[in-house]
């Protein structure tokens, strides 16, 4: 029985790992952004605010915490009282697999506003792995679907 269990949660814990989104850093491109030609645009940092950018739910940290805790909970008493201890321990479980995921998907990051040279302003989030102070001269490098901030 156990080993049934075990075997029914391996598909659950390799969609947690497929969870992972794609990176909101400046310094990180996929593939299908190299070699593509990019807008420059320079300016001065106007300000920095940090920001959580949260990626959105799979549920897959839910699911996989309601059947750890059902397994478990299922474990403990013997009949009816396993039934239910196994259902308390599927909905606790869940909470908490859902409280995990939550955390998990949301990183620190920036909306760095900047003023171009010619006077525009432009507010651009990203992930908070390079520091950016006013007053700073930066780059803006745009595609015309996604912009960056870099030094």
């Amino acid at each position: 029985m156990k080993r049934y269990a075990i075997l029914a949660l391996l598909p659950l814990t390799a969609l947690l790992g497929a969870c992972a989104g794609p990176s909101n850093s400046a310094s990180v491109y996929s593939s299908a952004q190299t070699m593509n030609e990019q807008i420059v645009r320079m300016g001065t940092v106007e300000s920095v605010r940090n920001v959580t950018i949260a990626n959105p739910e799979s549920g897959v940290g839910t699911m996989t915490g309601a059947a750890l805790g059902g397994l478990g909970g299922s474990q403990v008493g013997h009949g009816n009282g396993s039934a239910a201890v196994g259902i308390i321990g599927a909905v606790a479980g869940g909470i908490i697999g859902n409280r995990v995921e939550n955390q998990a998907n949301n990183r620190p990051g920036f909306e760095i506003t900047v003023k171009l040279d010619n006077g525009e302003l432009r507010s651009i989030t990203q992930a908070a792995d390079e520091m950016f102070r006013p007053g700073e001269r930066v780059r803006l490098l745009s595609n015309g679907y996604t912009t960056r901030v870099t030094h």
